[in-house]
C-alpha cells in the first residue's frame, strides 16, 4: 500500500495534520515516532504512584482562538484550569507575571493602579530601540525588578544574559498594575478533561491513520511507500546539518512523589535566583486529580538533550533562514511545527499553524470522481 502521506512527529502539529487529511480527505496516512508514544511534549501519564504528570515539564492549553478551541474540543472534554505561579524572591513567594500585589508585598508599600504605574514611570530606563530581552523588562518596570524577576531565570533557561537574546523572549511576558495573578490571560485557559494522551489517542483514531512508534524517519524514509511528506522535526537535521546546526535548549527533569495531599499554594514556583532549576511544578493543581500523594518536577535547562525551544538570537534566525530557503527549494516535502519552522510556539499555535497547513494542502488536492478511490496530491 502507498501512503497518501507520510508524517514525522506525532506531536500537535503532526497529529493534527494527520487527523484532518483522513477525515477530510480520505487520506492515507502514516504517521512515524521516534518516541514510544504520542502526543511529543505535551504526553501525560499516570506515575508509579498513580499521579498523572507531564513527562515532559507542565503544559497549560489557552488560547483565544475560537476556532483552536472548538476543534480541539471534538476530541476532549475540558477542565477549566487557570494557571499561577509564585516566584521565590527575598524569601517571599510574589507573583508573576508582576503586579500590583507582587510590587505592594515585595516594598511593603501600598500603591493603587494609578500609583503603581507612576511607580513603573519612574524606575524604568528606556531604551530606543527594544532589541533584546533586557531591553523589553528594563524599559517597562526598571533595573531592579528586572534583576530580581528576571535575569536569574533567563540566564538559567537558556544559557545566555538577556542582553543576548531577542526581545520575543520576555515580551511573552506581560506586567499588570491591577491584581490579576493569571499567568496567562487567554479568553479560553483549560486542560483536556482525561489528559493530553487520551486527546491525542481519539485525533489518531481514524482508520486511515497508522502510526509507527519507536521508529526513525531517517530508517524508513526510502523503504515506505509515500506520495507526500510533512516533516515536524528539527529542520536542520532533515538536512543532515549541511549549514551547520541550530540552538536548541534542552531540558532536564527530576521527578519527586511526596507522601501529601498538596505542597504548592499554586501549580508552578519559579527560582530565579536560587538552586540550579528553573521552576517547581506540582501536577495535581493543573489536573485536578484527587489522590493521597502527589509529585512534583525540578526542572533544569541544559543544552544538550532532546530539542525543545528554538533559541531567539539574531544569528539563529539568519542560519534558519538559509534551512528555510533550502525547504523551499524541497518539492514534496511540508515543514511544520516549532523545530520545522524554528520558532517557539506555544501549544495552540502549533495547532493554528497546522490547520493553516492543512488547508494550503487541500487546496492542491485533485479530488476523484465518486467512487474512483483515494484524492490525488495536485
Amino acid at each position: 500500500m502507498i501512503f497518501d502521506y507520510l508524517i514525522v512527529g506525532a506531536g500537535f502539529s503532526g497529529s493534527v495534520l494527520a487527523e484532518r487529511l483522513a477525515s477530510q480527505l480520505g487520506a492515507r496516512v502514516l504517521v512515524v515516532e521516534r518516541r514510544n508514544h504520542v502526543g511529543g511534549n505535551a504526553y501525560d501519564h499516570f506515575d508509579d504512584a498513580g499521579v498523572l504528570v507531564h513527562r515532559y515539564g507542565p503544559h497549560i492549553f489557552h488560547t483565544n482562538s475560537r476556532q483552536i478551541f472548538d476543534y480541539l474540543s471534538q476530541f476532549t472534554g475540558w477542565r477549566q484550569y487557570e494557571h499561577r505561579v509564585l516566584a521565590s524572591v527575598d524569601g517571599q513567594l510574589l507573583p508573576i507575571p508582576i503586579n500590583l500585589d507582587t510590587v505592594n508585598r515585595l516594598y511593603g508599600t501600598n500603591f493603587t493602579s494609578f500609583e503603581l504605574e507612576k511607580f513603573f514611570a519612574s524606575v524604568a530606563e528606556k531604551r530606543n530601540p527594544v532589541r533584546t530581552s533586557e531591553d523589553v523588562v528594563v524599559s517597562t518596570v526598571g533595573r531592579e525588578l528586572y534583576e530580581k524577576f528576571f535575569r536569574g531565570y533567563t540566564r538559567k533557561q537558556w544559557g545566555l544574559d538577556p542582553s543576548e537574546l531577542d526581545a520575543s523572549v520576555t515580551a511573552r511576558i506581560p506586567t499588570r498594575t491591577n491584581r490579576d495573578d493569571r499567568y496567562f490571560g487567554d479568553a479560553f485557559q483549560a486542560m483536556p478533561l482525561h489528559g493530553y494522551s487520551r486527546l491525542f489517542e481519539r485525533m489518531l483514531s481514524h482508520p486511515l491513520i497508522h502510526v509507527l512508534l519507536n521508529t526513525d524517519f531517517r530508517e524508513v524514509r526510502d523503504v515506505l511507500p509515500y506520495r507526500r511528506l510533512i516533516y515536524t522535526g528539527p529542520i536542520d537535521e532533515f538536512f543532515d546539518h549541511r549549514l551547520g546546526r541550530l540552538p536548541y535548549r534542552s531540558l532536564r527533569f527530576e521527578f519527586e512523589t511526596l507522601e501529601q495531599e498538596r505542597v504548592q499554594p499554586v501549580g508552578t514556583v519559579n527560582f530565579p535566583n536560587d538552586h540550579a532549576y528553573t521552576r517547581v511544578t506540582e501536577f495535581k493543581h493543573l489536573t485536578g486529580q484527587e489522590h493521597a500523594r502527589t509529585t512534583i518536577v525540578y526542572e533544569y535547562p541544559q543544552a544538550a538533550g532532546d530539542p525543545y525551544y528554538p533559541v531567539p538570537r539574531k544569528e539563529n534566525a539568519e542560519l534558519y533562514s538559509r534551512y528555510e530557503k533550502l525547504a523551499a527549494d524541497t518539492p514534496g516535502v511540508t515543514f511544520v511545527g516549532r523545530l520545522a519552522t524554528y520558532k517557539y510556539y506555544n501549544m495552540d499555535q502549533c495547532v493554528g499553524q497546522a490547520l493553516a497547513a492543512f488547508k494550503k494542502l487541500a487546496e492542491g488536492v485533485r479530488r476523484p470522481p465518486a467512487g474512483a478511490g483515494a484524492f490525488e496530491a495536485a
